[in-house]
């Protein structure tokens, strides 16, 4: 990371709250809100991930429900890219794919519209928070299921304890702040 990477990364570390447990005992929660309340800091974390990819001929930018959905949707808009949004099983409205994955506490599905891109487009994962990066694993093979190229896996946070980003190689992962 370059300096100027580093001091913006520096400033969301600082901005994260720790919420103890939260959403069951034992886990301590990375709570982003305070980066989405603050205008500048919400626009440079965005700008961040644009940066990054404004040379990278992203056709599309797959938000991970929840808070992916809030950094992606704006990144997407900042690439001039479509949005993909990845859901929890049972609430998207059309025909879908699905993937079933682990969490540092528990299991869940994840779905996609079976129409949501055209085989060979490129495309860009975005969600906040890299952990034990099960949600971030099935959210890559959705993608390549349906025939997309995962360009790379950006969070804003990665819990590096978790090893996450050994569930995602090959893929490239970027995550400025890291815990």
């Amino acid at each position: 990371m370059d300096l100027a990477t580093r001091a913006l990364a520096n400033r969301l570390k600082a901005a994260v709250r720790d919420v103890p447990d939260f959403p069951k005992p034992g886990i301590l929660f990375k709570d982003i809100t305070p980066i989405l309340a603050d205008p500048t800091l919400f626009h440079e974390a965005v700008g961040l991930f644009i940066a990054r990819h404004q040379k990278s001929e992203i056709h599309k930018v797959a938000c991970v429900d929840a808070r992916g959905f809030l950094f992606g949707a704006a990144v997407a808009y900042g690439l001039r890219a479509g949005v993909i949004p990845i859901r929890k099983k049972g609430k998207l409205p059309w025909r879908t794919v699905e993937r079933e994955y682990e969490l540092e506490y528990g299991a869940a599905g994840l779905a996609m519209h079976e129409d949501a891109l055209q085989p060979g487009e490129r495309v860009l994962v975005v969600d906040d928070l890299l952990a034990t990066g099960g949600t971030a694993r099935a959210t890559v093979e959705l993608i390549q299921q349906a025939g997309g190229r995962v360009v790379e896996a950006d969070f804003l946070i990665e819990l590096t304890f978790l090893n996450g980003r050994k569930a995602l190689a090959p893929c490239s992962v970027f995550a400025p702040v890291t815990f």
